[in-house]
């Protein structure tokens, strides 16, 4: 079985579907806020589409991903004093604009090792 393709239909399909909403007098005065932030995110999107259209053919380079791109975010911590939790710090990763695009890029690469390399990902989980 073939985990990426598997996985990315069901990815992509759902990254699609939307539920659309009335709207209603409320809603319209919110909306110049959500014009704004959309566009400021669209300068981004040449730079979203161009990561995740890497395509993953080469061994080396799939292992270079898999080290570099962490399986968690690295900045969430429980801070601890004498056995207690003071306070935890929440992950920071998911404010990145570009999170999803290389959690994806890191997916893929597993994926091509597993499925194409037939070799063990174990290490990287």
């Amino acid at each position: 079985m073939k985990v990426f393709d598997n996985t990315t239909k069901k990815i992509f399909l759902a990254s699609w579907v939307s539920i659309n909403q009335p709207e209603t007098s409320d809603d319209r005065g919110t909306q110049l806020g959500r014009s704004v932030s959309k566009s400021y995110w669209n300068i981004l999107q040449p730079l979203k589409q161009r990561v995740d259209c890497i395509q993953v053919r080469d061994r080396q380079l799939a292992h270079r991903l898999c080290q570099l791109i962490p399986s968690q975010c690295p900045f969430e911590r429980d801070v601890k004093l004498f056995g207690k939790t003071l306070f935890h710090i929440p992950p920071m990763c998911k404010l990145n604009p570009l999170y999803e695009e290389v959690v994806g890029l890191r997916f893929r690469a597993l994926c091509y090792l597993a499925d194409e390399c037939g070799e063990d990902v174990s290490q990287y989980c």
